[in-house]
């Protein structure tokens, strides 16, 4: 049942009447037509459990009375369980589909409702989503033990064409803060160029696109700078996107340099539920380990034990945030998770000896290697991880018999490099090549991967209907709430019928 609190929100505030309600013949004659285990009729039942507290909180109770938001929302998830995920097809299918008037009583919002109750929904979906996984624990559905760790880029609603570069973006900038200020003194402008929006208003709006734009771009200018000589682009290819400003640029699975986000699901190994989610505007995984491992704590209020992850998020900095969490992690370290042979012949580092005592490392040759250098190098995250160097004199090397083994360098010896978090790295290495740490993450496949299988083929999330990381992000909370929900109406139903049964066969025997 829903809360008491819930409730008494509701009470504070003056919703619109719906057309109909359950004793109304129309909503009736609909309600006879659905069958008994029709998706509408679990998903009512599933939202029954809720809290809506957090979403009545977003309503004023000041002008025009709005419509229900429990029902607006049933609409919503309805809609993306069909993969309609837009709000304007939600528009259309209150019109046409009589699903939808049976589960919303016959309201028919308008097409800006539905994009203004989207964004609505987006600064109350984490509390939602917390709320259900709080829900899981209490069920005995999950102990948040184990959980596994992906991510997929998803292209952004942006194009592809529309890149400005550091060249271009800044003479745009100038063209179109004069037409802005010409428009708010009244006067018209001589010229107007063809990429300029035409009316004042949606001059304003593409003028605080361009505004982001041009913040964007003296971020990335900055942490191009940020990067060691050898690893910075030239200016001229820094660019951004102006249909989505906070939208990263990167290739994307189908191997197109496009606009796009990399979404991030931790997902429970023992349970289909998803602990956390996060979007984030880079074209990669890196850096996302911790931040969602702070995020799985924050939605559940409790620490993994275990994490499934492949070899992107196994990095020393990663181990080292993941020993200091004390999750043990199970990943393979800088390699495919099927192992190819290698073609080098040369010794790799774990031919030489690590010797503590002497903080040095010894060559198979039984060398004394020197430390020759100490580098920091920048990670992505805006991390740092210190390196020391090891190496040994050119003439050492040069007339050693286990040369043409060891290196191919003429004029210099061999040198190992040794991260600050060498220790955590072994140590993993070595626990990875066990046959408990190998039996575990045999579970990370059909886990993970099944997440972002469903969000693309079966809820057609290939690409984001809204723009900018708000928006964007509120659809893939949308899309988690539903799954998380449904998995815990389901879950509680397997459980009150055995407990059923139970009582029956009891019943029976005596």
């Amino acid at each position: 049942m829903v809360s008491e609190l819930s409730c008494r929100a509701k009470s504070l505030i003056r919703f619109a009447q719906t057309p109909w309600n359950e004793d109304s013949e129309a909503w009736r004659q609909l309600d006879a037509r659905l069958p008994s285990d029709h998706l509408a009729r679990e998903l009512r039942s599933a939202m029954t459990a809720l809290d809506l507290t957090p979403l009545y909180a977003t309503y004023a109770g000041r002008g025009k009375a709005p419509y229900r938001p429990e029902l607006m929302l049933v609409i919503v998830l309805f809609e993306l369980r069909r993969g309609r995920r837009q709000p304007r097809q939600w528009y259309q299918d209150t019109h046409e589909n009589y699903v939808l008037w049976w589960l919303g009583f016959g309201i028919q919002p308008s097409r800006n409702c539905w994009y203004e109750f989207r964004d609505r929904t987006g600064t109350c979906l984490d509390s939602l989503n917390a709320q259900v996984l709080h829900q899981a624990v209490e069920e005995e559905m999950t102990r948040v033990e184990r959980g596994a760790l992906d991510g997929s880029t998803i292209a952004a609603n942006a194009s592809k064409r529309r890149l400005l570069n550091a060249e271009r973006l800044p003479h745009r900038m100038e063209q179109l803060e004069t037409a802005c200020q010409n428009d708010a003194q009244g006067q018209s402008c001589a010229e107007i160029p063809a990429w300029m929006a035409k009316t004042l208003q949606s001059r304003a709006r593409q003028h605080e696109r361009y505004r982001r734009a041009q913040d964007h771009m003296d971020s990335l200018q900055a942490e191009n700078q940020c990067r060691s000589p050898s690893e910075r682009r030239p200016l001229d290819q820094i660019v951004v996107s102006l249909s989505d400003p906070d939208a990263a640029l990167g290739v994307d699975k189908d191997h197109v340099f496009r606009p796009l986000y990399t979404v991030q699901t931790l997902r429970d190994v023992d349970s289909p539920l998803i602990l956390s989610y996060e979007v984030f505007a880079q074209a990669t995984d890196a850096a996302t380990l911790g931040p969602m491992l702070d995020r799985t704590e924050q939605m559940t209020s409790r620490r993994l034990q275990d994490l499934l992850v492949d070899s992107g998020y196994v990095t020393g900095v990663d181990l080292a945030v993941c020993a200091a969490e004390e999750v043990r992690v199970y990943g393979p370290w800088k390699e495919n998770d099927v192992s190819k042979p290698k073609t080098n012949a040369l010794f790799t580092k774990k031919a030489f000896q690590w010797l503590p005592e002497l903080e040095t490392y010894r060559c198979p040759e039984g060398h004394l290697l020197k430390r020759v250098g100490r580098e920091t190098y920048s990670r992505s995250g805006a991390r740092e991880e210190i390196v020391l160097r090891y190496g040994v004199k050119s003439a050492t090397c040069q007339a050693c018999p286990l040369k043409p083994q060891c290196t191919t360098s003429q004029k210099v010896g061999r040198s190992i490099r040794r991260s600050e978090h060498e220790d955590l790295i072994v140590a993993h290495q070595v626990w990875m090549e066990t046959e408990e740490a190998k039996s575990v993450y045999r579970l990370r496949g059909q886990t993970i991967e099944i997440v972002f299988a469903d969000l693309k083929e079966h809820r057609g999330l290939r690409r984001f209907s809204g723009r900018g990381l708000t928006r964007v992000r509120t659809e893939v909370a949308l899309e988690v709430f539903l799954h998380n929900l449904f998995a815990l109406h389901r879950f509680a139903g397997q459980k009150q019928n055995t407990k059923t049964n139970h009582v029956k066969s009891e019943a029976i025997a005596a």
